[in-house]
């Protein structure tokens, strides 16, 4: 049986790693909030569409992690390293045709949808240098894979903080032009997160160099590439990439809407989005290790223990997640101030903390039984049910903003929905025992 303290082990190190990461989001968030709100705005934006298209290949990677899981419990080392061969090759052509919709197709795209001109022009110039990161991310995504694959989960730890460091620095310098450095702005906060992105790529190749032994695993040998072996990874991985880039994509269209409602509707999401980032830490550090172990039980032929191990996470991650939202909670100015001095975008912002607060607490048992559907290899439902709730959650929030002309407090009860029917129906799937047996190719 897997314990709590196994589970720990797993998560902490992605948790740990999830908040250096959101030290970048919250610097960002931050250090824009003091340029101003079209900067904040469109940082936003910039960032939300950067995010939709990195998904894809994440969920690339997140497939590809649960067949290494589910080798390592079967036991055959040998066959994680063709994993991580054909991953990286798909990896490297996507990033080639992501670069390009980052860079060029984002023009097209934001100019139709984004109202306000300020914002639009804003966005593009953080996509402009934003773009060439989607080369080092994506190789990055493919070292992931192999690490929280073999539960070897500290160098994710590791690498974020070399990540975060640099990034922190970086915008620092470049936004506000310190130290001699060009007074760049929101293009600054952009080009930081690349640089940082190529050091922790450069900390992952150095760490595995050292610390692998390469021939247990057969890695980075790239001899037997073959189209069977890359068919049957997609079959897991394009369910995973699909889901990932949608979810992202709905909420960037979530925040299209909300600016609809105006630059301080959005600048007040902005900056909810920030602590809201900050609250789903633990959820997706425990929603890691849930699809990892899961998957690695299947493999050791344990499918008896598996909701017993999806109900120990659930408890781990909703006391998690508590403790950081009754400090929100109880001082939710405090918070708010951190990213601005705006007293009436902090007015605002107050009820809509309270709301996501709940939203988080939803999340925290809908994620971890929505990212157990995933472990079990049955990626094509874990989709479907996505499709679902996101289809509900966005006709909702599209209802009582266009319908009923709701303010934006309102409009982020979307969340209470997402996370309510997320955990209703992964959990109804689970207890129906359909996932068991599944083979992974």
């Amino acid at each position: 049986s897997i314990t709590y303290k196994r589970i720990w082990l797993v998560a902490y190190p992605i948790i740990l790693g999830s908040i250096a990461q959101n030290l970048i989001n919250f610097t960002d968030t931050a250090f824009l909030g003091r340029v101003g709100e079209i900067a904040l705005g469109a940082g936003a934006l910039g960032g939300l569409f950067y995010l939709a298209v990195i998904m894809l290949g994440l969920g690339f990677g997140t497939g590809a992690q649960i067949i290494i899981a589910r080798r390592y419990g079967e036991g055959k080392l040998k066959e994680v390293g063709p994993v991580i061969d054909h991953t990286t090759l798909f990896l490297a052509v996507l990033a080639i045709f992501s670069f390009w919709l980052l860079r060029y197709g984002s023009v097209y795209i934001l100019e139709h949808i984004v109202k306000s001109e300020s914002i639009y022009k804003g966005a593009i110039d953080f996509l402009e240098y934003r773009s060439f990161g989607i080369f080092f991310a994506f190789m990055n995504i493919t070292f992931r894979a192999f690490y929280v694959g073999l539960t070897k989960t500290k160098v994710i730890t590791y690498t974020t903080i070399v990540l975060a460091t640099v990034n922190i620095v970086l915008d620092y310098l470049l936004i506000f032009g310190h130290f001699g450095f060009p007074e760049m702005g929101i293009q600054g906060a952009a080009l930081a997160s690349v640089i940082a992105e190529a050091f922790a790529l450069l900390f992952f190749i150095v760490y595995t160099f050292v610390s692998i032994r390469f021939a247990d695993y057969a890695l980075f040998r790239f001899l037997n590439v073959s189209y069977s072996k890359m068919l049957a990874i997609l079959r897991v991985a394009v369910p995973m990439m699909m889901q990932s880039f949608i979810s992202l994509s709905v909420w960037f269209v979530f925040f299209i809407f909300i600016e609809k409602l105006g630059e301080t509707s959005l600048a007040i999401s902005n900056i909810i989005r920030s602590f809201f980032v900050i609250l789903m830490v633990p959820i997706w550090g425990f929603a890691t290790a849930t699809n990892t172990l899961v998957s690695y039980l299947i493999g050791k032929q344990k499918e008896e223990e598996v909701m017993s191990l999806i109900l120990k996470i659930v408890t781990l991650c909703f006391f998690g997640v508590l403790a950081i939202v009754g400090f929100g909670l109880a001082f939710p100015k405090l918070i708010l101030e951190v990213y601005t001095n705006d007293q009436n975008l902090i007015a605002m912002g107050v009820p809509i903390l309270h709301v996501v607060s709940g939203g988080a607490l939803l999340l925290s048992i809908g994620f971890i039984f929505f990212n157990g559907v995933s472990g079990t290899g049955k990626t094509n439902v874990s989709l479907a049910i996505e499709i679902a709730v996101l289809s509900i959650y966005l006709t909702y929030t599209y209802t009582i903003i266009q319908v009923f002309h709701v303010n934006v407090t309102v409009v982020w009860t979307a969340e209470l929905i997402y996370g309510s029917l997320l955990a209703l129906f992964s959990f109804v799937y689970l207890k129906t025992n359909w996932w068991r047996e599944n083979k992974l190719a």
